[in-house]
């Protein structure tokens, strides 16, 4: 109970931050301006600010940390930016060239709401406003950091992270893949946010390269873990709960970790990886049991 009220404070303190930064809906273009508020509101567990956040807190609370005062402001830009990014990816996987999807957390994807052609410029919308968003952190200190931070933020959505899984992914739509390649497709499909999320959050609270590599790779195992049980929710869950269609990735033919090990061994990698996650985070110095509890959340979620 303790966990699920310290979640809650804190995604209320997330979500608010979130709003702040979206774009004030007037001017000749305010229909696609709608269309992008309306696709990061319709809601969502804000995974990867979060994961942001409370990384960035573990640093703080790092005893190495000495004097150094971080950089809240530069976190709130790059945790809504992310956010932003993330949320293009899912209204552009919804369109009917991708996923064709019309449910989304249990209200019309963007697309069916409001028609192909601003479905497929809102998710460009979101994309160039969150660097827009990312390069006002400018306004604060540490330029070393930000930049650092933007570096990140540019690499991993793009053809060596989120996007190029993705091309992976569509190209061998419809084909058995083996594991080897899936796993491919995941580090770079799923994992890639979540390393953004964590990573920028150790650069902004002042980690070295070695605890940022270190990081980089507790959040790939996250990522898989979190991959991995949503194949297993696809399978498990029902319609309400998941909030979008269920047997999804059996109707578009997909291969997963499912149909390649089955329900129970997937469980297991499930927890395999997670255990990974915390290990590798846990050999870093720093403190914050909530972000252990979050990752240990993630991985028994139902949605």
């Amino acid at each position: 109970m303790e966990f699920k009220k310290g979640h809650s404070v804190k995604l209320e303190e997330v979500e608010k931050i979130i709003r702040d930064y979206l774009p004030r809906e007037e001017g000749h273009q305010r229909i696609v301006i709608e269309a992008m508020n309306y696709s990061v509101l319709a809601g969502g567990k804000r995974v990867r600010p979060m994961l942001m956040r409370e990384t960035y807190n573990y640093f703080m609370n790092s005893s190495s940390r000495g004097d150094f005062k971080g950089n809240d402001k530069a976190l709130e830009h790059f945790m809504s930016a992310l956010e932003y990014i993330h949320t293009y990816s899912l209204v552009h996987d919804d369109l009917p060239a991708m996923d064709n999807d019309l449910l989304r957390r249990g209200m019309p994807t963007t697309h069916a709401k409001y028609g192909h052609a601003i479905g497929v410029l809102a998710g460009d919308g979101l994309l160039n406003y969150a660097y827009e968003v990312a390069s006002n952190a400018f306004a604060s200190d540490n330029y070393e950091m930000i930049i650092k931070a933007l570096q990140v933020l540019s690499r991993k959505p793009g053809i060596s992270g989120m996007l190029g899984g993705q091309v992976v992914d569509v190209v061998n739509s419809g084909n058995k893949v083996d594991i080897e390649l899936l796993q491919y497709i995941h580090r770079l499909k799923t994992s890639a946010l979540i390393q953004i999320a964590m990573m920028i959050g150790a650069i902004l609270a002042g980690a070295n390269d070695e605890e940022v590599n270190k990081i980089e790779e507790c959040a790939l195992y996250i990522g898989l873990a979190f991959q991995i049980q949503d194949d297993v929710l696809d399978v498990v869950s029902t319609d309400e709960e998941l909030g979008k269609p269920v047997n999804s990735d059996e109707k578009n033919n997909k291969t997963t970790y499912v149909s390649i090990y089955g329900i129970d061994k997937a469980k297991e990698l499930v927890n395999d990886y997670s255990r990974k996650a915390i290990d590798m985070l846990e050999s870093i110095d720093g403190h914050n049991e909530f972000l252990v509890e979050y990752i240990e959340s993630l991985i028994n979620r139902r949605k």
